[in-house]
């Protein structure tokens, strides 16, 4: 497969409304099939047969179908990244969400961290879920001291997503703190994400569709978990974000609110009627991917040169969906 196969092509480039992932401008690919639409958005520090993953994604999208859904909408939590108590008060108060994520272990340091905790607590009232994610920064006693400040910070954490990186720190940081604990890089990054043994160091399982290969890939991974499973964004358009909105939609059960409301971080989308954006903590499922609008593909078309390496790489992603 090449992309001269898909009916469409487009490269995006759009800013976010904070730096998030050390990135302030989230860039792309949206292509369209037969089946509808798709997108390719591995971040740039990822190798090509990491991408291929994502790419069959896109092609799942493009040209296959979805299991039927479950339920026609999702309960969504609200993101805060790495950002003063102030501006964190006003996401949370944006959003709406009973249940909100709190990204942690960034460079201004752990007090800093609690602050935003303690103003997300203010904002989101005794009754809301926080849950926080350190993207497997700690090491166990950094982890176990951090996560009791940040508990009390919170009033009650729902869990700590990736508080270190590897499963023999999470084997042990679970036996030292009374915090539930979470699974995302462990079983995402996992060479077989089916044989993560993420039931073994955590509560609950983070299935992120994009980066695991579609739908149906991810479906099987989730059931492999054993474990509550939470579907989360890869920072995607309303475009991408419908596999996982789907994904969610289609678990025989889901207990907790998902991180897809992440479109709250971009300063547009490439969809307008039909962006999948939350209301009031919720996003409907959709039946597929909405299609893009022409005059915001054109807005936030890439510049040439960027435009040529997110082509190139496509094209190598797709050689490997087809050789590998």
């Amino acid at each position: 497969m090449q992309l001269a196969d898909f009916q469409g092509v487009h490269v995006y480039a759009i800013p976010m409304t904070a730096r998030f992932r050390g990135i302030d401008v989230r860039e792309g690919m949206v292509l369209q099939g037969p089946s509808g639409w798709g997108e390719f958005c591995p971040f740039d520090d990822y190798d090509d047969v990491v991408a291929a993953t994502w790419m069959a994604t896109a092609v799942e999208s493009c040209f296959g179908t979805w299991p039927a859904p479950h339920r026609a909408e999702v309960e969504v939590n609200c993101i805060v990244p790495a950002v003063g108590p102030e501006v964190a008060a006003e996401y949370v108060r944006r959003a709406g969400c009973r249940t909100v994520k709190v990204k942690v272990a960034h460079e201004s340091g752990i007090g800093a961290d609690a602050e935003r905790v303690s103003a997300v607590r203010d904002a989101l009232g005794a009754s809301g879920a926080i849950r926080v994610d350190a993207n497997g920064a700690w090491d166990v006693d950094e982890a176990v001291a951090n996560l009791r400040l940040l508990e009390r910070a919170a009033g009650g954490l729902q869990y700590a997503e990736q508080p270190c990186a590897t499963y023999e720190q999470l084997k042990e940081l679970h036996t030292r703190t009374d915090v539930p604990l979470a699974a995302d890089e462990l079983i995402r990054r996992a060479v077989d994400p089916m044989r993560a043994r993420a039931r073994d160091v955590a509560d609950v399982a983070i299935i992120k569709c994009t980066p695991l290969g579609g739908v149906e890939r991810a479906l099987a991974v989730a059931e492999s978990t054993e474990l509550p499973c939470v579907v989360s964004s890869a920072l995607e358009t309303s475009v991408g974000l419908a596999a996982g909105v789907r994904l969610a939609a289609t678990l025989p059960s889901l207990d907790h609110a998902c991180g897809l409301d992440t479109l709250a971080l971009f300063v547009s989308d490439v969809v307008g009627d039909g962006s999948l954006r939350s209301e009031r903590g919720v996003v409907a499922v959709p039946e597929r991917a909405p299609s893009p609008d022409p005059a915001l593909l054109h807005r936030y078309r890439a510049d040439a040169p960027r435009e040529w390496w997110w082509r190139e790489r496509a094209e190598r992603a797709l050689a490997l969906l087809e050789h590998g």
